[in-house]
């Protein structure tokens, strides 16, 4: 499974931006995505997840202001971020994976508490300047 990023840049306090995932193929029809994120200096964060069964989850630092959906036709994971802030500005990566089934809070435990997911892509630059 390959997953590619795009649509990062440099954006003023306030702008928006909306990140791309071509995930390269859906090996199971159940699955847990998500978004993280990493400034200069900090650990990885998890951002957003969502799971097979449409089960969205926020990190309290992006709630009301990011949004994750997907396009399965296209297989494109999304992230939506409005009111972006100077303290967003990191490398985001898209992550994924495939299971037999997705208990409910396993992708905001995996993504927003452990970061543990199997497969990762590059990562996509997002600058937010004040």
């Amino acid at each position: 499974v390959q997953l590619v990023e795009s649509g990062g840049g440099s954006v003023q306090t306030g702008g928006s931006l909306r990140l791309s995932c071509v995930v390269s193929e859906y090996t199971t029809n159940s699955y847990c995505m998500g978004w993280f994120r990493q400034a200069p200096g900090k650990e990885r964060e998890g951002v957003a997840a969502l799971d097979s069964d449409g089960r969205r989850n926020y990190a309290d630092s992006v709630k009301g202001r990011f949004t994750i959906s997907q396009d399965s036709a296209k297989n494109t994971l999304y992230l939506q971020m409005n009111s972006l802030k100077p303290e967003d500005t990191a490398m985001y990566y898209c992550a994924a994976e495939f299971l037999a089934r997705v208990p409910g809070g396993y992708c905001y435990t995996a993504v927003l508490e452990r970061g543990d997911i199997d497969h990762w892509g590059q990562g996509t630059q997002v600058t937010v300047s004040s």
